[in-house]
């Protein structure tokens, strides 16, 4: 059979998808997407295979040539060369991506994009743990639809929510590796059309579990033994509560957020779930608290021992455990502001929902609705910190 039929100025040339030969059993493969990688075909024990050898663009013709004659040389000594890729001289391997080289390569590419640390480390272990095991090590190309069972099988009904999301991180690193040229064809990974016939979908295994919360019509009593509790965990707690703010919201806090004259805390884009800024009205029970807190902390408003200063979350579940409400999580009070706030005001729900940092309606409602409520939120609050504070005498 003749070998290197194909001249550098065909490659150039070719811009049809299929297979063209360069003899040998090499072959330059173009995707319907345009996409071209070097192939070998071979037949073992009468399976025919296609071994990807790497993308055209990294992989110049001479070392796609010297890998198919290494391959050609396994094959006569009775090697099967998918089995001992691993094993081979770096010359082999160039090119060829694994499946962990390119969760490395996706990380790297969208960790900018990335609001903090712990997603990245979400990514990164859970990959690592439910993955790597299984085809971490493979070529990327030879990831199929088995293989992604295999890692999400035993997951599926026993830790829906990590198995859901760890199967649009292998989806979306499969299409990474498509893009770049290291693998071809369909995403085994993909759920539409395909996963959906094999695994029942999460929405119906999982199970609903709302954060724990104390009803609204105990707030007030809560709030009166919260007004004896000692320690910085009680003014962070109580801050948090009459603002419906996130425990991470509050614990970060800096002084220069704070606006006294306004009455307001403007919380930057890059500390909020959504993305964007948050201006939150403060009450008068809100502004007495920070004016007891001022001048423990230059610049954080609840600090802490954590080595940056700041408070830790614990220390709030810790002054609901004293106060024998451990049953309760910190984040419920922001479900026991919206349920009162339904039930005892008339206040329109979308007052409420940006008033707790929501959506407050659809993508078109938004886009005609640019206003923030301020002044409408800022009654809300008033009127929540009214609730909360019944019968509590106001330190000094």
């Amino acid at each position: 059979m003749p070998i290197e039929k194909l001249t550098t100025r065909q490659l150039a040339r070719i811009s049809t998808p299929g297979k063209y030969g360069d003899g040998g059993g090499l072959y330059l493969q173009v995707t319907k997407k345009l996409v071209k990688s070097w192939v070998f075909r071979f037949a073992l024990n009468g399976v025919e295979h296609y071994m990807g050898l790497g993308p055209f663009h990294a992989v110049h013709i001479r070392e796609a040539r010297e890998k198919a004659r290494k391959v050609r040389t396994m094959l006569t000594q009775g090697v099967d060369p998918l089995q001992a890729r691993e094993t081979q001289d770096p010359v082999f391997l160039q090119g060829n991506k694994t499946f962990d080289d390119c969760v490395a390569e996706y990380i790297e590419s969208h960790k900018a994009g990335w609001k903090n640390s712990k997603h990245l480390a979400q990514w990164k272990n859970s990959l690592l743990t439910y993955v790597s095991p299984c085809f971490g090590k493979r070529d990327v190309r030879e990831i199929d639809t088995a293989l992604v069972l295999q890692a999400l099988t035993p997951i599926w009904e026993t830790k829906t929510e990590t198995a859901a999301r760890l199967r649009e991180r292998i989806a979306r690193t499969l299409s990474f590796a498509a893009t770049r040229g290291y693998r071809e064809g369909d995403n085994p990974a993909r759920w539409a059309g395909h996963l959906q016939e094999l695994l029942p979908r999460p929405s119906r295994l999982k199970k609903v579990r709302h954060h724990p919360a104390i009803p609204y019509w105990e707030i007030a009593g809560f709030f009166r033994r919260l007004a004896e509790e000692k320690g910085c965990g009680a003014p962070a707690l109580a801050f948090t509560i009459l603002t419906a703010a996130r425990t991470s919201e509050v614990l970060l806090a800096r002084w220069t957020e704070m606006d006294f004259a306004s009455r307001l805390w403007t919380v930057p884009a890059e500390r909020m779930k959504s993305a964007r800024e948050h201006r939150v009205p403060l009450s008068e029970a809100a502004l007495a608290i920070l004016r007891r807190q001022a001048g423990l902390h230059p610049v954080w408003v609840f600090p802490g021992k954590k080595s940056d200063g700041t408070l830790n979350a614990s220390i709030l579940r810790d002054t609901l455990g004293r106060m024998n409400r451990g049953e309760a999580t910190v984040h419920g009070f922001r479900s026991s502001f919206r349920v009162w706030a339904a039930e005892r005001t008339t206040y329109p729900k979308e007052v409420a929902e940006l008033a707790l940092a929501h959506k407050a309606g659809t993508q078109t409602e938004e886009a005609y609705q640019r206003s923030d409520l301020l002044e409408q939120r800022r009654d809300l609050l008033r009127d929540w910190a009214l609730c909360c504070m019944e019968g509590v005498n106001p330190r000094p």
